[in-house]
């Protein structure tokens, strides 16, 4: 008789139905009294979002009432073994896993309205997201393209019951996070400490998610040395073993298409050889299961439900040998009892004894212990105290912040780590926009971005901004010193020196035409202004300064065309809210630009105008509907007199009228807007395309030289269809628009759009 068929008996004997269907595994007695039963270690292989199949292994032990006596885990591995070693249930954990978009926590996703402004600004401005340093004459690049900040603030509020030195045996499950020395190379095996720090120190995937120090140890993913850890489940005392491999297959060698390909199954060799190594570990009595998960990517969390079953499915293959290990109910009852009794959790209401802040050598602990509102005598919150801790830990000053509760000589101290990011302290950044209609004309900008925060005690922060083009080069300035405490509020003197070049076209001429001249217009400007916060809104910013323009042709074609050039102080006001949720294809929020400038030159020379845009964002499903609005008028005192841009105002070029050119049209009052419906094409594979969407866009505008027939028609129209994404140097667009009279454009765009 076989095993299966000798199970199905004994039920039936008991009185108790077999399976029939695989979410009702059968529960059979497999411990006798007085027999002392095996020591099972669970051991969980890393595979990052493949590890969603450890849930299903786990609900299935449990539901076949198979004790787990310790847990060994590597990377995903870790994660999952991590939390319920700290007493969370396979169901609660599924529960709780289902609720999170662990992308955007894997990821270090932020809710992009919550940012402070000045990182919303750098987004806008800066579309390219690399993070370089500068320091001692060296440039620097962050040692991860993911700090891991949020992963670990989700792991602290998920295991906020445990102090941060505890030991690992003393978990209701005794556990092991297995990473990599990155120093040495060497495994290191985690049993004591801060249970969250292990589990993200061992998921730190070299080039992926940055390096995690622990102590006086830098580690990376365990994956390198141990990613299926036999040895380790061993060395807790394993008598039985029960293994569950969801490591990344190796690619067919014509599929790797690129070198990033070839890196990353470099490193899968080396994670196959080290799992063939430990399976030849496992004996007669240990289990091994390998769940079934094709098509499920390393970062496809958002198919988390069919890695549960999967997981679940390939534990069913083995439950002849499971269920060997189960336990009747009584003992499984025990078993949890017992289990439940072991933690070592923290007694509801401890309080803060101390207070200690930890920050590097540019930022003051003073700052970070001035963000918290706790104070010594207070009750334990780890999850708020985390909720206040992430406004440092995403306003681009910090590597991370977090806080731990630890025991010293009987006391509760609180221990809060600012780590300063380790690639800087100045930081450089990148932008690049090209245009081209195909038509012979286009045109590019090279942006460069420098910032160097923390010059002093007090946050000064120096800002620097160059754009080199074709058409436009210019350099800002700024020193940004924080005023009034923690208001937000600054005091930022700054300068601008700017030259810009704009074809110049017969005025009203609205079909294909080429252009008359070009102007060139030189700016100097110098100037103090007060930034004041909105919250997290935005900004608003109110100042001074002295304005110096010329503007004239650059061609002598014999042409009667203006020139003029002239300097005087000026009052500024500008407001900037900015609540996308993201800056290159939103789906949801709003951005508004407002401006406003008072000259106080001479009655022919003064030149005042006001300027607003916007645009709202609506998605539904796979769609997307944004609608942009602009409006801008002179206030000059002399209407005949240019606008603010020498010119005045101009409209035309890709989404500005994408069916004309660039800078077609030109006059001292503008009205626009656009209607844009975007289709998400994640469905596709787009080469070079991530996000990719197709879209389509409806626009009418027109410009005006005299306030008499500002906002009369006709409105210029123009409907466009193109093809977009995200690129490795920002959004790119590809696409056809139409206008009157016959007009057509085609267009290749890199860059922002509003």
């Amino acid at each position: 008789m076989s095993l299966l068929a000798a199970v199905a008996a004994l039920l039936l004997a008991s009185g108790v139905a077999p399976a029939t269907r695989a979410d009702e595994p059968s529960l059979p007695q497999a411990t006798q009294p007085g027999q002392k039963r095996p020591r099972i270690c669970l051991v969980l292989s890393g595979g990052g979002a493949r590890g969603y199949a450890h849930l299903g292994v786990l609900q299935y032990l449990e539901k076949l009432h198979v004790p787990v006596d310790c847990i060994a885990g590597t990377s995903m591995g870790a994660l999952i073994g991590g939390l319920y070693a700290s007493g969370l249930s396979a169901e609660e954990l599924e529960h709780r896993l289902s609720a999170t978009n662990l992308s955007d926590i894997a990821f270090d996703r932020n809710d992009r309205a919550q940012l402070p402004q000045s990182q919303r600004e750098d987004e806008y401005q800066y579309p390219i997201s690399i993070s370089a340093g500068y320091d001692e004459g060296k440039l620097k690049l962050a040692p991860g393209l993911v700090q891991g900040n949020n992963l670990l603030t989700l792991l602290q509020n998920w295991t906020a019951q445990l102090p941060a030195n505890i030991d690992f045996n003393r978990l209701p499950i005794p556990f092991r996070a297995v990473a990599t020395d990155l120093s040495q190379g060497t495994k290191v095996e985690m049993g004591e400490g801060s249970l969250p720090r292990a589990m993200r120190a061992s998921m730190a995937v070299p080039g992926l998610f940055a390096p995690f120090r622990v102590g006086e140890r830098t580690l990376v993913d365990g994956g390198l040395v141990s990613n299926l850890p036999v040895q380790t489940a061993r060395e807790m005392g394993a008598d039985v073993v029960i293994a569950v491999n969801i490591a990344t297959p190796l690619q067919d060698a014509a599929a790797l298409q690129s070198p990033t390909a070839v890196a990353q199954q470099m490193v899968g060799i080396l994670i196959q050889q080290n799992v063939q190594a430990q399976k030849a570990l496992l004996g007669a009595r240990d289990v091994l299961v390998e769940p079934q998960l094709a098509g499920i990517s390393f970062t496809d969390f958002a198919r988390g439900k069919d890695g549960v079953n999967a997981g679940w499915d390939a534990a069913q293959r083995q439950s002849a040998r499971l269920t060997e290990l189960s336990l009747p109910p009584s003992q499984w009852q025990a078993y949890l009892a017992e289990r439940a009794r072991n933690g070592s959790a923290l007694a509801k209401g401890t309080r803060i004894d101390a207070i200690e802040v930890r920050s590097g050598a540019h930022i003051p602990a003073d700052y970070v212990r001035g963000k918290l509102t706790v104070k010594e005598g207070d009750v334990y919150d780890g999850a708020e105290l985390n909720r206040q801790l992430s406004a440092l830990s995403t306003n681009g000053d910090f590597n991370g912040v977090t806080q731990e509760m630890v025991t010293r000589d009987g006391r509760n101290v609180l221990v809060v780590d600012a780590e300063e990011k380790s690639w800087g302290p100045q930081y450089l950044l990148f932008g690049l926009g090209l245009s081209n209609s195909f038509n012979g004309r286009g045109g590019y900008n090279l942006q460069i971005g420098h910032r160097y925060p923390w010059m002093n005690a007090s946050g000064l922060e120096w800002r620097n901004d160059l754009v080199l083009g074709n058409t436009r080069m210019s350099l800002q300035s700024e020193l940004r010193q924080p005023v009034w405490g923690s208001t937000g509020a600054y005091v930022a003197p700054y300068v601008e020196l700017s030259r810009r070049y704009l074809d110049y076209y017969l005025d009203g001429s609205d079909v294909k035409a080429s252009p008359l001249n070009e102007y060139r217009i030189d700016t100097a400007i110098a100037g103090v202004d007060l930034g004041l916060p909105l919250a997290r809104l935005g900004e608003v910013r109110l100042g001074v300064n002295y304005r110096h323009q010329s503007y004239s042709p650059t061609y002598d074609y014999g042409q009667s065309l203006p020139s003029g050039s002239d300097g005087q102080p000026a009052a500024r006001v500008r407001l900037t809210i900015d609540q996308l949720d993201d800056v290159l294809f939103p789906r949801k929020g709003y951005y508004i630009y407002a401006e406003a400038n008072h000259g106080f030159g001479g009655s022919d020379t003064r030149y005042s105008d006001v300027q607003a845009k916007t645009l709202w964002a609506f998605g539904s499903g796979l769609n997307t509907i944004n609608i942009a609005l602009e409006g801008a008028r002179s206030l000059s005192a002399n209407e005949a007199s240019p606008g603010s841009s020498g010119i005045g105002f101009t409209l035309g070029g890709f989404q500005r009228l994408s069916a004309y050119a660039p800078d077609q049209f030109s006059g001292n009052y503008l009205l626009y807007g656009r209607v844009t419906w975007l289709r998400d094409l994640n469905q596709y594979s787009l080469a070079g395309l991530r996000n990719p969407v197709l879209g389509t866009s409806l626009e009418a505008g027109n410009v005006w030289q005299s306030r008499d027939n500002f906002g009369d028609g006709p409105y210029k129209t123009s409907a466009s269809v193109f093809l977009g994404g995200n690129s490795a140097v920002g959004p790119i667009y590809f696409g056809v628009a139409v206008g009157q009279r016959g007009v057509w454009n085609v267009y290749m765009q890199l860059g922002r759009v509003f």
